[in-house]
């Protein structure tokens, strides 16, 4: 009797775990005005001045890849033209501090 308590323990426990589990997804624009869902926890104040600092750089449309925050700088991936080139941002309360190209230019 007791492995039928200890089965129906673990199975409930197993239950609760799998809930504890979740991503975060939401539509992500672009200026260019597509959207597609993608991992983001950035703000949008920190997405919007990568966006807008990429843009600046390459001349070209922008969409939001994905958002990590962090308290020391929130990393905004930016795709880059129809092929979405991958771009890297660093940007804390709105402010940009780096952004870099993540394509290997040497092998263009």
């Amino acid at each position: 009797m007791h492995a039928l308590y200890r089965v129906a323990a673990l199975a409930a426990l197993a239950a609760g775990l799998a809930g504890c589990t979740q991503t975060t997804q939401s539509e992500s624009t672009s200026m260019s005005g597509s959207t597609a869902a993608a991992m983001r926890t950035g703000s949008p104040q920190d997405e919007q001045a990568c966006l807008t600092a990429v843009a600046q750089q390459t001349n070209n449309t922008v969409t939001v890849l994905s958002s990590e925050f962090s308290e020391a700088n929130t990393l905004v991936m930016v795709g880059v033209g129809p092929n979405r080139a991958p771009w890297r941002c660093l940007v804390s309360r709105g402010i940009v501090s780096e952004v870099m190209s993540m394509v290997n230019e040497g092998a263009l």
